[in-house]
C-alpha cells in the first residue's frame, strides 16, 4: 500500500481571514477555492496542503498543546533565528522562548491568525532525522 498525506484540515471561525493570514504571513498559495461564501479552499505551504473551511463551533482550548488529538504543525526552517525575525516583521508574536527539539535541534512555538499552534523547527545538518 502506498499512502501519503494529502492535506490537513483547519476548520476556521473566519476562513477568508485565516487563508489570508497563511498567504501573507507564511507565503502559502491558494490551489483551490470552491467560490462559495464562506469558502472551502486548499492552500499549499511547500509540499503540504491545508484545507480551510467554516467551523461549526469554536474550540476554546485549541492553543493547549497537551490536549488529546492533533495539536500543532511543525514548520522546518534552515535557520530558526532568521525565520523568527522574518515572521516578527510580518506581525507574528512569539510568547515562548526557543527550546530544544525532540530528536535534536531547536523549536519555537507561535499561533496562526486564529490561535492554532504552529512551531518552527531547525534541525542540525548532520541530524539522523534528515537522512
Amino acid at each position: 500500500m502506498n499512502i501519503a498525506v494529502e492535506h490537513i484540515a483547519i476548520p476556521a471561525q473566519n476562513p477568508v481571514a485565516l487563508k489570508n493570514w497563511y498567504e501573507h504571513v507564511l507565503g502559502a498559495r491558494e490551489v483551490f477555492n470552491n467560490g462559495q461564501m464562506p469558502p472551502t479552499c486548499l492552500i499549499a505551504l511547500g509540499a503540504v496542503w491545508f484545507e480551510i473551511y467554516q467551523a461549526d463551533s469554536l474550540l476554546a482550548e485549541r492553543g493547549n498543546n497537551k490536549l488529546q488529538g492533533f495539536r500543532h504543525i511543525a514548520l522546518r526552517v534552515p535557520s530558526l533565528d532568521a525565520a523568527k525575525s522574518e515572521l516578527e516583521s510580518r506581525g507574528v508574536k512569539f510568547t515562548e522562548e526557543v527550546r530544544l527539539a525532540a530528536g535534536g535541534g531547536k523549536v519555537l512555538f507561535f499561533a496562526d491568525g486564529e490561535g492554532n499552534l504552529l512551531h518552527l523547527v531547525e534541525r542540525p545538518a548532520d541530524s539522523p532525522l534528515l537522512k
